[in-house]
């Protein structure tokens, strides 16, 4: 049986991007209770349609709620997980033994996911967390392959793992981190790091204040704890040999672009894997998360520690080789005409990359584009705004168009 595709939504419209590009589950969060408070989360009425929208298309919906709260934070908890409970959540992910306790004395009927907040790398947390009622386990992001295998043997045949597979690593153990708290006030136990860890860093000598010494011979300092991203797309049938449940995508405050490329490399590299390898299109489905913003890519920790691989010391920005420029919202198949939602600037004649949930990509030329009222122009520079254009291939809605970043 193939993993799960568990995906990562923001907003709404992440969660509806997540879900027509393949995802199994999508997690997302409330406004309380969250790991990412930078995000803008999701609304009474949105966590409602967002749900909604997941079972209407057959999937899954997972529960943020697995901050490390102090007591303020649990005031009017046993009334919220009441209302997740009601208007159909799936799961809930927890991190805290607490608020784990409270989700089984007042919902005693839903699932519980562990956080990989909860930092699991053995088997006997495991067998510990299954006999507290967990579900399924995200583990820890530091294991290495063989330590999962012996954590997947070693527990109990009901008891289900979640992996990351793709997105930001951590410098702290899976996010238990107090640097930002400690140099900013914000808590990222609470969902609200500052990334303390990318900044640029250089050595003071005690007796020498004032005087910068960089660590590394570099003019813009070192960043010692900047961490790659981890990209496994190339790798999925070992997480399918091992057993795994559910492949976790990370990013929710990353765009719908990202959570559209993201979603579609995993979904399509994962049905690939019940063909033969010699018909599996991996190398494309790499280049293509690769046409995301990301930072320098790794392996994680699944071949071992990845020591100065892992992290990168020079830079922490982002590579960005692609902007997109476009989603389709309608096509006409008579006139072959397509209406487009603009994300980013483009231009009569530009040759466009095209692209939906399945499949390879194909080129489009921008031609014969007009605004919403049908006035003929020559570029696209307004946020949002509606462009008609003519398209030569059958396209449907959420198919996005971007174009090659100029050098």
């Amino acid at each position: 049986m193939l993993p799960k595709l568990l995906a990562p939504a923001g907003n709404l419209d992440k969660l509806i991007m997540a879900v027509e590009y393949g995802a199994d589950e999508v997690y997302f969060a409330g406004k309380t209770m969250g790991m990412r408070a930078g995000g803008k989360n999701f609304t009474s009425k949105d966590l409602e349609f967002g749900i909604d929208y997941c079972h209407k298309h057959g999937r899954k919906s997972n529960i943020t709620v697995n901050i490390a709260p102090h007591n303020d934070d649990l005031q009017g908890l046993e009334e919220y997980l009441k209302y997740l409970q009601t208007i159909g959540a799936d799961a809930l992910i927890v991190a805290d033994p607490g608020v784990i306790e409270v989700v089984k004395q007042t919902i005693p009927d839903m699932r519980i996911h562990l956080s990989t907040q909860a930092n699991t790398t053995n088997f006997h947390s495991a067998n510990f967390w299954y006999k507290q009622g967990v579900s399924r386990i995200v583990l820890a992001r530091e294991l290495s392959f063989p330590e999962i295998e012996a954590i997947v043997k070693n527990s109990p045949k009901e008891l289900e793992f979640e992996t990351f597979v793709h997105g930001a690593m951590c410098i702290s153990y899976s996010g238990r981190c107090l640097l930002s708290s400690f140099m900013t006030g914000r808590y990222s136990n609470k969902g609200d790091c500052a990334q303390a860890c990318r900044w640029k860093y250089n050595l003071v000598e005690e007796k020498r204040p004032g005087e910068y010494y960089p660590i590394d011979e570099d003019e813009e300092g070192t960043f010692i704890m900047n961490s790659k991203d981890m990209c496994m797309v190339e790798h999925l049938q070992k997480f399918k040999d091992l057993g795994i449940t559910a492949l976790k995508i990370e990013g929710r405050n990353k765009s719908e672009y990202y959570t559209a490329i993201a979603v579609r490399s995993y979904r399509n590299a994962l049905d690939e894997l019940e063909k033969p390898e010699s018909e599996r299109n991996t190398k494309y489905w790499k280049e293509e998360v690769e046409k995301s913003s990301h930072r320098d890519f790794s392996y994680g920790f699944f071949f071992g520690n990845p020591y100065k691989d892992g992290q990168l010391y020079t830079s922490s920005s982002y590579i960005r080789t692609y902007d997109v420029v476009g989603i389709i919202r309608s096509y006409d198949k008579l006139t072959g005409t397509c209406v487009i939602e603009q994300r980013n600037k483009f231009s009569e004649g530009d040759t466009l990359e095209c692209f939906g949930p399945k499949g390879t990509h194909f080129e489009v030329i921008a031609k014969n584009m007009q605004d919403k009222d049908g006035n003929k122009i020559e570029s696209a520079p307004h946020a949002q705004m509606t462009v008609k254009m003519d398209m030569d291939h059958e396209v449907e809605p959420y198919f996005i168009l971007r174009k090659k970043v100029e050098e």
